[in-house]
């Protein structure tokens, strides 16, 4: 995944919404995606304040709203209180198996997964996500 590619989907859709680019919403954005795990607002947050200390958690979490409906992050809730946003653009479907006694989870990818839940959602006519 090509970082500018993605700057220039998110920069199209600020445009779009007439949205501001501001450097907060760019570091928020090259802080999110040089990540490769799944992050808290507040986890996205510490890392932002190392770069820029004057950035806000409102805006941090503004910025991830912003991502998801740019179809750039995806919100991914693990069950409790803490929601966890992943890097969508560019990357395969995945499912996450969590752990229900310690909240720990890793990513599944299997093809076998994607073709069973395929079948699922074609026989009860539901669609995947």
């Amino acid at each position: 995944m090509k970082k500018d590619k993605v700057m220039d989907l998110f920069v199209g859709y600020l445009r779009e919404k007439v949205l501001q680019i501001t450097k907060q919403r760019e570091e928020i954005f090259r802080c999110f995606l040089s990540t490769d795990t799944h992050l808290s607002v507040e986890e996205l947050y510490s890392l932002v304040r190392k770069k820029d200390p004057k950035v806000g958690q409102t805006t941090v979490f503004r910025t991830l709203k912003l991502l998801c409906e740019a179809d750039i992050a995806k919100e991914v809730d693990f069950g409790g209180r803490v929601k966890r946003y992943e890097v969508k653009y560019g990357h395969k479907h995945h499912d996450h198996l969590v752990c229900t006694k310690c909240g720990e989870f890793i990513e599944a990818v299997d093809e076998r997964i994607e073709e069973l839940q395929d079948k699922l959602c074609k026989k009860f006519g539901f669609i995947p996500f």
